[in-house]
């Protein structure tokens, strides 16, 4: 990879609930590759705007509800004024956009590295008990519910408590009907149907970060233990493991599906060494620079496979490597939100 590449990447919403956006680009960078980054951003207040040093370029982006006539025009635009070389998206509710235009931005010359869309169908959460029969994985209980008043009878062995969760994101753990009519409302009114109900499962919450080249071939794979959880359920510290079965199921999983581009696998390890799948994000997840200490690039992989490079399995990693969030006031000027406003767009 000689030329320099001009990389678009979403996701910059370096917050409570983070997006994944800005480690992905850190992850880049550190690589060495020559690139130019471009952000792209929703809000005109996702930190990563206005974070020094980090991008070169932000435009706005339409919402993905918006639809794809914009979302489409937007990025023609974007592509007219900066020739992208490649797009990084990394949230779930913009992936079905960008995996059914794929082609059309090949043909522009935008190279994407995601998973097929019966691939990103068929992992959804309302969906997991399928996924789980076809390719030989244990998930917990689940239920998906179109209607609040399901909530009431649903069937056994769900019992409480149990987690609800919307279709995108956010999850919240029901120990009465009440709660559950609550949060089904909430999610509902705020990621839309359906909404899932899935028995919680005691345990410790571990996940995997893994990236397949799209022939069932696991190219990456970190495996982490959640050390500190948000009330949103985001992980604000964790740790590297070395846990062969854990490892073991995300290559049965990238190998029986031939996934294409990077994952999260979520799982819960009972007391008594079973694992239970209760989540696959289909993208690089925000601790994906745990990865990158550890010793595996995710980014800078996916980047060179996006872009045709034969690229080698990396199959070691450091353990007991560390991450942990913080919080930073940035400090910036008024002029710059204003261009972001007014424009649509800003210069680093």
């Amino acid at each position: 990879m000689k030329k320099k590449l001009t990389i678009a990447v979403t996701g910059l919403n370096n917050i409570d609930s983070p997006g994944p956006g800005v480690p992905v680009i850190r992850g880049i960078k550190d690589s060495g590759m020559d690139v130019k980054i471009i952000g792209l951003a929703y809000e005109n207040l996702e930190p990563g705007i206005y974070m020094p040093g980090l991008v070169d370029k932000t435009y706005l982006m339409p919402y993905p509800s918006t639809g794809s006539e914009a979302f489409l025009e937007r990025l023609a635009y974007i592509h007219e004024k900066e020739q992208l070389d490649m797009i990084i998206p990394n949230f779930d509710s913009e992936l079905y956009l960008f995996i059914k235009y794929s082609d059309q931005l090949l043909k522009m010359g935008i190279q994407t590295f995601l998973p097929t869309m019966e691939q990103f169908e068929e992992r959804h959460k309302d969906n997991l008990p399928e996924f789980a029969k076809k390719y030989k994985v244990t998930v917990p209980e689940s239920k998906t519910i179109m209607n609040s008043n399901d909530l009431a009878n649903l069937p056994k062995p769900l019992s409480y408590p149990y987690w609800i969760k919307g279709k995108f994101y956010e999850a919240f753990k029901v120990v009465n009907n009440s709660q559950g009519v609550y949060y089904f409302n909430k999610l509902s009114a705020k990621w839309g149907l359906p909404v899932v109900v899935q028995q919680a499962i005691h345990g410790t919450e571990v996940n995997v970060i893994a990236l397949g080249d799209g022939e069932g071939n696991t190219i990456s794979a970190v495996a982490m233990r959640k050390q500190y959880i948000t009330d949103k359920g985001k992980a604000w510290g964790g740790i590297t493991i070395n846990d062969e079965r854990l490892l073991e199921i995300s290559h049965h999983i990238i190998k029986q599906t031939k996934w294409r581009g990077a994952m999260e696998l979520e799982m819960i390890k009972t007391d008594d060494g079973e694992y239970h799948l209760i989540e696959i994000n289909p993208r690089i997840p925000a601790w994906v620079y745990l990865a990158v200490g550890a010793g595996q690039n995710i980014p800078e992989m996916l980047c060179r496979l996006a872009m045709g490079e034969k690229v080698a399995p990396v199959t070691t990693y450091e353990y007991g490597k560390m991450f942990i969030r913080y919080s930073w006031d940035l400090i910036g000027d008024i002029a710059d939100f204003e261009k972001i406003i007014i424009f649509g767009e800003i210069k680093n």
